[in-house]
């Protein structure tokens, strides 16, 4: 999969809520109430990652996960990381 261009990757994170780019990569953090609904969050992510065969980097503190996409295959960010992006925007 191509890398997309610094003009790419501005216009899609425009349709992302929150998300950002850190360096090679896409970036959110989620609030989720405490560790439980941390975990059970990480835990919603699963599917689509496994079915896009696209895994995130995850950072779990207590009542926030942090998010990260990246290619890290291709060295940056592709069209799969922002699909990701929008597959786990849309968990409930």
């Amino acid at each position: 999969m191509a890398l997309l261009s610094d003009t790419e990757i501005e216009s899609r994170l425009a349709d992302l809520n929150g998300w950002s780019r850190a360096g090679k990569a896409i970036e959110k953090q989620f609030g989720c109430g405490d560790f439980v609904g941390s975990v059970a969050f990480v835990d919603k992510l699963v599917e689509p990652a496994e079915a896009m065969n696209h895994h995130p980097d995850l950072e779990i503190s207590w009542d926030k996960v942090k998010v990260s996409l990246s290619s890290h295959s291709e060295g940056g960010l592709t069209a799969s990381d922002f699909e990701l992006a929008a597959k786990i925007e849309a968990l409930p």
